[in-house]
């Protein structure tokens, strides 16, 4: 997926922001198609809001899709293929935002074409007059892992405001800066699915973003070697277990439990960004390398290999570490294979630390060598 071209990518050099909603509409097509569907309307409003603008026709903010499409048609401004094709995505999309059942990639692919007649036929009336349109192309369905459809409609949502704001009129200069500025984080994140900014969380002056694939991730107490016991006293209080649990502020936190303080508030903070950040190359390691197993301590991590999963967990193979090897024994753990990928679980072991869990560690990584 990283630094994979577009259709759409054409119209970047006229408007950023509807190239980039286009990208995520045919992102959307063989993932959601009802998605793809409700927010094509979005794209080709805008549009027409443009057109009403240059043409300088009178528009209110409440006015809505079908009334522009029957005032640029009344004052002479569509051909008959033109306005079919708007109300056709109009039409279709008003049933995708209603109606309850499955919609088809057939249907998706039909708005995605009829998209495609209003794009060009905008670009060759109001585009830059030595500006070539590409002929029309399917899209295909993206290989590898994609992007969902809730993590799309989050992306979609996000790049149709600063769309909107890019055509209003009246705007201070720091407002288009910060328009700008978030559509380049917003190019930045396009590279792998999931590390679209679902939430932001600040302490302070200080904030960071939560990607879309850790908004509901569990927060283990031993992944925070400071805040271990805190996590422990919250998750007692229902708060902070998992990801969505937590406050956009993380000001206050201590005062769910007892005897903690401010301290702890940003030394959770502090954590959570190492955590988040460890997660992130988690995932890009399994992106890249789909099919294979890991094992994670920290921010390092093992392959698993065939001959590496079938060793048994007997003191004959791993020193130092035979309370740790009893317990899984008396779990039914007794191959590698068998261990969490996520080996600081086992710090849950009576007398075991997490030092006795990274002596397994690097036995495990020895094996490999």
């Amino acid at each position: 997926m990283t630094n994979q071209s577009y259709f759409y990518q054409f119209l970047e050099p006229i408007s950023k922001e509807l190239a980039l909603v286009a990208r995520e509409l045919e992102n959307s097509i063989f993932t959601g198609p009802r998605t793809m569907l409700t927010h094509a309307r979005v794209f080709v409003e805008n549009i027409l809001q443009q057109v009403i603008q240059a043409e300088k026709l009178p528009d209110e903010q409440w006015t809505n899709l079908k009334e522009r499409i029957d005032l640029l048609n009344e004052n002479g401004y569509l051909v008959s293929d033109i306005r079919d094709s708007l109300h056709y995505v109009r039409q279709i999309g008003n049933k995708a935002a209603h109606d309850t059942r499955a919609f088809r990639y057939s249907e998706a692919l039909l708005s995605w074409e009829a998209v495609y007649n209003i794009v060009k036929w905008y670009l060759e009336v109001y585009g830059p007059v030595d500006f070539s349109v590409p002929d029309y192309q399917d899209p295909s369905p993206r290989m590898g892992k994609s992007y969902d459809t809730t993590e799309i409609e989050v992306r979609l949502k996000a790049l149709e405001k600063l769309l909107i704001s890019s055509i209003q009129t009246g705007k201070e200069e720091p407002v288009k800066v910060e328009t700008a500025a978030a559509a380049e984080r917003t190019l930045s994140r396009s590279e792998l699915p999931g590390f679209t900014a679902i939430r932001t969380l600040s302490y302070k002056d200080q904030i960071m973003e939560v990607p879309y694939f850790l908004r509901d991730a569990f927060l283990l107490p031993q992944r925070f070697s400071k805040s271990e016991t805190f996590l422990i006293r919250l998750g007692a209080e229902q708060q902070a277990r998992i990801m969505s649990e937590l406050p956009n502020n993380f000001e206050g936190l201590h005062k769910y439990v007892k005897r903690y303080s401010e301290k702890n508030d940003e030394t959770f903070f502090e954590e959570l960004k190492v955590f988040i950040e460890e997660e992130k190359n988690r995932r890009k390691l399994t992106i890249e390398r789909p099919g294979e197993l890991f094992f994670f301590y920290k921010d390092d991590y093992i392959v698993v290999t065939e001959e590496l999963s079938k060793i048994h967990l007997t003191t004959d193979e791993f020193s130092a570490i035979p309370s740790l090897l009893r317990q899984l024994n008396e779990d039914q753990i007794e191959t590698v294979d068998q261990l969490p990928q996520e080996l600081v679980i086992l710090a849950k072991y009576a007398n075991v630390g997490i030092g006795t869990v990274e002596k397994l560690f690097e036995q495990l990584k020895g094996k490999q060598i």
